[in-house]
C-alpha cells in the first residue's frame, strides 16, 4: 500500500505540478515572440516581393530561440552570448560538414556530424543554445537556396535573424520591472529603469 501511495505522489508531482501563472508575464512573452519572429518574417516577405533574387531570412530554429529568449529569460541557454554564438558556430559547422562530406553523398553521416559537432562546439565556447543544433541541421537538409548560400548562411539568415531576436528581447524583456534581460542577479525590481537598462547593457557586452 505504501508503494502505491508513493508511486501516486510521484506521478502527481510529474503530471500535475504547475508553475504559478502570471498573466502579465505571459503577455510580455507573447509580445516578444510576436515582434521578434514578426520582424524577421516581415523582412522575408518584403525580400520575396521586391528583391530580384529570393533571399532566405527566416529559418525554423528561430522559433525555438524565441521560446527561450522571450519565455525563459533567466535561463542560461537564453542569454545573448548563447543566442548569437550558439547559432553562428552551429551554422558554420553545418556548412563545413556539407562542404566536406557532401549534401547527399552520405546523408545520414552529414546530419549526425553537423549536429554532434555543433553541440561540442557550443559546449567548448560556453555558448550552449539548443536551437543551434537545428541551425546546423538546416545547413545540411535545407532547400537548394540554403545550399547555394554556402558560408554566407552564417551571416544571413543566421546572424541577422539572431541579432533581430536579441534586439527585440533587449527592448521587450526590460519593460516590466520584475523582468530583465540578459539575466543579471544585480538587477532589482526596485531599481530605476535607467539603472536597470545600464546594468543589462553592461551584461550584454560582457562587463559584469
Amino acid at each position: 500500500m505504501k508503494k502505491i501511495n508513493r508511486g501516486y505522489r510521484k506521478a502527481r508531482y510529474v503530471v500535475y505540478k504547475q508553475t504559478i501563472l502570471n498573466p502579465i508575464d505571459h503577455l510580455w512573452t507573447f509580445i516578444g515572440g510576436f515582434l521578434g519572429i514578426g520582424c524577421i518574417a516581415f523582412i522575408q516577405d518584403e525580400l520575396y516581393h521586391f528583391a530580384p533574387l529570393e533571399q532566405v531570412f527566416l529559418i525554423g530554429s528561430f522559433g525555438a530561440s524565441a521560446v527561450l529568449v522571450y519565455g525563459a529569460t533567466n535561463s542560461p541557454l537564453a542569454q545573448p552570448r548563447n543566442l548569437i554564438f550558439g547559432h553562428m558556430v552551429s551554422a558554420f559547422i553545418g556548412v563545413s560538414v556539407v562542404k566536406t562530406i557532401g549534401h547527399f553523398d552520405i546523408f545520414w553521416l552529414s546530419c549526425a556530424m553537423a549536429v554532434s559537432l555543433a553541440i561540442i562546439a557550443m559546449q567548448m565556447l560556453k555558448a550552449m543554445h539548443p536551437p543551434g543544433g537545428a541551425t546546423a541541421l538546416i545547413a545540411v537538409i535545407g532547400s537548394a537556396k540554403i545550399q547555394e548560400l554556402g558560408f554566407i548562411y552564417v551571416l544571413s539568415p543566421v546572424f541577422t535573424g539572431a541579432l533581430i531576436l536579441l534586439l527585440v528581447a533587449l527592448l521587450v524583456n526590460n519593460v516590466p520591472k520584475d523582468r530583465h534581460y540578459p539575466y543579471n542577479p544585480k538587477v532589482s525590481p526596485y531599481m530605476s529603469r535607467r539603472t536597470k537598462y545600464w546594468l543589462n547593457i553592461r551584461r550584454t557586452i560582457g562587463l559584469k
